[in-house]
């Protein structure tokens, strides 16, 4: 397996003799506008993508978690060819395609793709109120022959179905999505550091990889924020911090 943060959720990964995209965000820095009622008014992407776009045209398959525009923007719908195979959660199929990805596939539980195996899981973008607002969300579990379990949890925070994933699944790496992101009310709608210490302290054997952080405007934990309080936690050695462009 390589894995290769390119910026925010947006995940390259060679696995399984598949070349995947996770949850592409395309647009140019500063091309959006702010996610709104949140402390930070800056436009989004804060951060320009480390590599030209065109080097994510050779992937076999795309896999969107949900379809919020920092994980599914009109770039990326605009950029990948309307052949490509994708995976996506039964919610957002028809509106996939309805953009003319007619290869847009449901997963409502498991689905194998070329010797690549994708389970999918649940999350809780959010409590209460703004939670159920945010929608439905979803993560996935890759399993291929000579490669390890991968876990990709999507936009979570720590809950009840992301400890369950990982109990039923035993990945040997886990992807979450960092950044604690919020609202001016209300609690985070993606992990903070302490969500992201519960999940590495589930299973001591278990590699984490932290993403989704510095590139939207209402992620407020920056990368240096986890790193202390993985330091504090005793463990950093256990939880990588990719900066964007960065291969694992």
């Amino acid at each position: 397996m390589k894995l290769r943060l390119i910026r925010n959720a947006t995940l390259w990964i060679e696995y399984g003799g598949l070349r995947i995209v996770v949850d592409p965000m395309l647009s140019d820095a500063g091309a959006n506008p702010p996610i709104q009622n949140s402390p930070n008014a800056r436009n989004n992407p804060l951060v320009p993508l480390p590599v030209p776009a065109g080097e994510l045209a050779a992937a076999d398959l795309l896999i969107v978690t949900h379809r919020h525009p920092d994980h599914w923007d009109a770039a990326a719908a605009a950029f990948f060819s309307r052949d490509l195979r994708l995976l996506c959660q039964p919610e957002d199929e028809e509106a996939l395609r309805g953009q003319g990805f007619a290869n847009a596939t449901p997963v409502p539980d498991t689905l194998t793709v070329d010797g690549v195996t994708a389970t999918r899981t649940g999350g809780r973008h959010g409590t209460g109120a703004i939670g159920e607002r945010m929608g439905p969300v979803s993560g996935f579990v890759l399993r291929a022959a000579g490669e390890p379990t991968l876990y990709i949890a999507g936009d979570t925070i720590w809950c009840p179905e992301v400890e369950a994933a990982l109990a039923a699944h035993r990945p040997d790496w886990t992807v979450v999505n960092a950044g604690g992101a919020r609202f001016l009310e209300g609690d985070p709608i993606t992990m903070t550091p302490e969500d992201v210490i519960a999940v590495s302290r589930t299973d001591p054997a278990m590699q984490v990889v932290a993403v989704h952080m510095e590139a939207i405007n209402h992620c407020l934990v920056t990368r240096d924020d986890l790193r202390a309080a993985l330091i504090a936690a005793d463990l950093s050695e256990r939880v990588r911090l990719p900066k964007d462009g960065d291969w694992i």
